[in-house]
């Protein structure tokens, strides 16, 4: 029998992900409701570092090997210039594995460098990842498809020099147009779309969709002043935020949020919860947090949206919780959707709140009678290659999607983004929806 310390690295690096996600597990079924809530908070943020380090840990070894390694027995190895090679591949590696915990260190008003770094190299690292991978995988098909009789000679070398160096240059253009991409004002994206039962008095009301803005190691107060005035100026009659406006404690990023308070809209503004505001385990500081900047979270329930020319023309805004209230065990919330319609019939234009696009799905099975979701999450992928992932795991991806007659879902490809502060096949945006009246 093999013992632990006769396994090789990788395997020893999976052993550890899969002792760390089962304490995870764990945690979440045992120790959810006996831990108080900062404990809990940090148990929590401590472990998602710490498996997505011990998974990060075999990618690290596959692109030291690849882009140091490999190069150990060239003429070249001896030189001062692949010496700060070596250096800068480390920091780089450092530095994508940091950023998991600048969430419990570095989170302020306003991002500091390092975090900015961190979270690049983490993007550059997922990309390499891919790039590794997938040559590897076409030299491989080569060899296969051109048979092995050949004896290495020099051209296999060549052509092994090669997949690094091809890999790293890719990163790197990516890397670059995804920090460009990111660095820009979000898109305004203007929808419009048909409402069954709404009111004729309500024809052409103004929604303006907000998701996943990400307050913390990454995003701070001078981005989110920037959307609230992008906001502003297009005038809209109600302001929605469907989940994921921060990852850090409200009372650490409270400066950071005050850009709020100067939202104005007629009808209202409000907000539901999505899965990272369950990661802080401080969402009843975030509510009363945003009560106070006169903004109204929906915590499974809902508000009459009444028609300035008319009292007796209305239809239903409903939130409920996000749907990993209920796998993290939080007291008091998880998406309930019964609680959430309360008082919603069918004889009214009923709009949904719900921040994950499954979320969706569930809310419609259960309640066809729904005339719009508005959901987000999904960031669009937010960059190469994650979007494809984003795509299989979700039933509506991004955009608009009718279902049924008089169903519609629109899920927002995020205002921010997380963590990373790149965007590849993807694009920030600031969603105006124009209600229509059939």
């Amino acid at each position: 029998m093999i013992s632990f310390k006769q396994l090789p690295i990788e395997a020893k690096a999976a052993v550890a992900a899969g002792v760390v996600f089962f304490s995870m597990m764990l945690s979440r079924s045992y120790l959810a409701e006996k831990l108080d809530f900062r404990t809990r908070r940090w148990l929590l943020r401590l472990q998602m570092a710490l498996f997505a380090n011990t998974l990060m840990l075999m990618g690290s070894l596959h692109v030291w090997r690849s882009t140091v390694t490999t190069f150990t027995r060239s003429s070249a190895a001896s030189s001062f210039c692949f010496m700060l090679w070596k250096i800068a591949v480390f920091t780089f590696l450092a530095l994508a594995h940091s950023s998991f915990f600048t969430l419990l260190f570095l989170v302020a008003e306003e991002p500091y460098f390092f975090s900015l770094a961190a979270y690049t190299c983490l993007g550059a690292y997922i990309i390499l990842i891919f790039f590794l991978f997938t040559l590897g995988s076409v030299e491989q098909a080569y060899k296969f498809l051109a048979g092995r009789g050949a004896k290495a000679g020099t051209g296999n070398k060549n052509r092994t020099a090669l997949k690094p160096v091809l890999a790293v240059l890719l990163t790197v253009v990516l890397t670059v147009v995804g920090l460009l991409n990111a660095s820009q004002p979000p898109t305004v994206n203007s929808v419009e779309i048909p409402v069954h039962k709404l009111p004729s008095a309500m024809n052409n009301l103004k929604v303006v969709l907000l998701s996943d803005i990400h307050l913390g190691p990454t995003v701070g107060k001078t981005k989110l002043a920037m959307i609230v005035r992008m906001v502003k100026a297009l005038k809209p009659d109600i302001t929605v935020i469907v989940g994921d406006l921060s990852d850090a404690e409200a009372k650490i990023i409270r400066p950071a949020v005050e850009p709020l308070g100067e939202l104005d809209s007629p009808l209202g503004t409000y907000f539901v919860t999505g899965n990272h505001e369950y990661y802080t385990s401080d969402v009843s500081n975030w509510f009363e947090l945003l009560k106070s900047f006169n903004i109204q979270p929906l915590h499974n329930e809902n508000v009459k949206i009444v028609s300035p020319k008319s009292t007796s023309d209305w239809f239903c805004l409903a939130g409920v919780d996000d749907i990993e209230a209920d796998v993290l065990h939080y007291s008091g919330h998880g998406m309930d959707l019964k609680k959430a319609l309360k008082g919603c019939s069918s004889e009214h234009a009923i709009v949904l709140l719900a921040h994950q696009p499954i979320a969706a799905k569930w809310a419609l099975q259960e309640r066809p009678d729904i005339n719009l979701i508005l959901s987000g999450h999904t960031h669009g992928g937010q960059i190469f290659p994650l979007n494809a992932g984003a795509y299989l795991l979700n039933p509506f991806f991004v955009g608009l999607y009718q279902v049924g007659q008089n169903t519609f879902v629109y899920v927002s490809p995020g205002t921010m983004y997380y963590g990373i502060p790149m965007r590849l096949g993807s694009r920030a945006e600031i969603t105006e929806i124009i209600l229509r009246s059939p």
